[in-house]
């Protein structure tokens, strides 16, 4: 029986130290080259989550900005609002309010409807009245809201006290009263505004009407 002879590969004979060491210092180079591409890719990474902290940090800014500017333009459109009820108070509130008040005998002489500030030394608005009578015993302030609230009461009693202290200065020493105007007026503010001893003034119509309860006792400054 014939046999077929396998051949042999030819393997290198005797693999070197130096061939060891080399093979070594490539694998170690090799790993040298994949830990900087990580640590490229690390800072890389850091450095897009950094840029995008910032541009979403100029997004907030921005947007606060824009806040900012729409708030200051609301306000703006409120002092003009503030402003265009102020003239509808010296035009259409202030000829009833005037009327109601005479006919209860006060019989006013002087009506300042555009309203009146008092300064100080600084030149700084320190108390504004929506609206002034006057007659020879008596001064009466009236605050106009549109609907007031109860926080308006205790505002409207301190503007008051600045008020005679202001006009007793000045020499003024008739008695002061206050009252509250509303188009819209809430019953828990008439009553918290009756029982501080103010003149409740309500809307009827196209005029205005003394709401007073059968024991108010006006209060005077």
């Amino acid at each position: 029986m014939e046999t077929t002879a396998i051949p042999i590969p030819d393997y290198p004979r005797g693999i070197t130290f130096e061939q060891v060491w080399a093979g070594f210092m490539e694998d170690r180079e090799r790993q040298k080259e994949i830990n900087l591409q990580i640590e490229k890719d690390r800072k890389e990474a850091n450095r897009q989550r950094e840029k995008d902290r910032e541009e979403a940090d100029r997004r907030r800014e921005k947007d606060r900005e824009e806040t900012r500017e729409m708030i200051k333009a609301l306000s703006r459109q409120m002092g003009h609002l503030e402003n265009r009820f102020g003239e509808l108070a010296e035009h259409l509130v202030a000829p009833g309010i005037a009327q109601r008040f005479n006919e209860l005998g006060f019989q006013f002489d002087s009506m300042a409807p555009g309203g009146e500030k008092l300064f100080d030394e600084k030149g700084k608005v320190k108390a504004q009245v929506d609206l002034v009578l006057r007659n020879g015993e008596y001064i009466i302030a009236v605050e106009v809201k549109t609907k007031p609230v109860v926080d308006d009461v205790q505002e409207h009693i301190e503007r008051l006290a600045v008020l005679r202290d202001h006009w007793s200065k000045k020499g003024d020493t008739r008695k002061l009263r206050g009252a509250i105007a509303g188009a819209i007026f809430p019953q828990d503010v008439k009553i918290a505004a009756l029982r501080s001893g103010l003149y409740v003034i309500v809307q009827s119509g196209d005029t205005m009407k003394l709401e007073l309860s059968d024991n108010f006792v006006p209060r005077e400054w």
